[in-house]
């Protein structure tokens, strides 16, 4: 199995969402390198980045998972480290 090196950015309108995500993140968390949030009060958004290091279809299952939350937008970036476990 490959591993890959990725970012996903989360964009979070609706506050009722937020521990949906929060559980979300929790189950995925053996991939989550680091994470940081940023509130954007002025605009009433937080802003989130999650890196990870994950084979690809786990990476997509969790940002599809993310995306589909409502109020919340997710997306990707994959680096071209990859590594088999």
């Amino acid at each position: 199995m490959e591993t890959r090196v990725a970012i996903i950015g989360i964009i979070v309108e609706n506050e009722d969402s937020v521990e949906e995500l929060n559980g979300i993140l929790h189950t995925y968390g053996s991939y989550i390198i680091g994470r940081m949030g940023i509130p954007y009060r002025a605009r009433g958004v937080n802003i989130i980045a999650v890196a990870v290091d994950a084979p690809q279809e786990v990476i997509s299952a969790l940002s599809g998972k993310l995306g589909r939350l409502n109020g919340v937008s997710a997306k990707a970036a994959y680096s071209n480290v990859i590594t088999k476990a």
